[in-house]
């Protein structure tokens, strides 16, 4: 008797996750987090809720990785010789449509990280523990060059005065951050408080 062979999987092409990525943001900036359903990402893709729950666990596994899937390329990428340098590099591979759309996602976001702990720990776990760790490495490679003192207690506020910029445009000016606004910023405030 010959035992029946178990049914293959089919590989999951990188344009497939990227249609599953679309839809998860896509419902995500529709209606936010709490409307965004495995079900309707199932519907609008015409795939079943199984592959997407085998794939991700869950939303929040999902909506991480399609985050994650949106960007440009991070810090870890980019090592040009100064801290000016990287920064300019990570500006000039921004879009500034895509920028809106990563702000208006982080808001709808915002709320749902606090109330759900699974999606809280996918983020920090897969988006900002990765992206801290080449951050802090990006200035510790300062720190080498001597752009930056070792002992500059800005240091340790560097990644939340980048962040403040993001919100505070949103907030502040009811205005997505653009190219122009964020290099203005980093001249003008985040290198003059590290650069010795």
């Amino acid at each position: 008797m010959t035992e029946a062979a178990a049914p293959r999987r089919r590989r999951i092409t990188p344009e497939r996750a990227a249609e599953w990525y679309a839809a998860a943001l896509d419902l995500l900036g529709e209606g936010g987090y709490e409307a965004l359903t495995m079900e309707a990402v199932a519907a609008r893709t015409r795939t079943s809720k199984a592959t997407l729950y085998r794939r991700w666990g869950g939303k929040a596994g999902l909506v991480v990785a399609a985050m994650r899937h949106h960007r440009h390329g991070g810090i870890a990428d980019v090592d040009t010789g100064s801290l000016r340098g990287d920064f300019e590099a990570l500006l000039a591979r921004e879009d500034e449509a895509a920028m809106e759309r990563m702000v208006s996602l982080m808001r709808a976001l915002a709320m749902a990280i606090h109330h759900h702990p699974d999606l809280a720990r996918a983020f920090r776990e897969r988006l900002i523990d990765p992206e801290m760790d080449a951050f802090r490495r990006a200035l510790g490679r300062a720190v080498d060059r001597g752009e930056i003192r070792a002992d500059n207690p800005a240091l340790d506020y560097a990644a939340h005065m980048l962040l403040g910029a993001f919100v505070a445009r949103d907030l502040f000016d009811d205005l997505p951050p653009t190219q122009a606004f964020l290099r203005g910023y980093i001249d003008a405030v985040f290198l003059p408080v590290l650069v010795a």
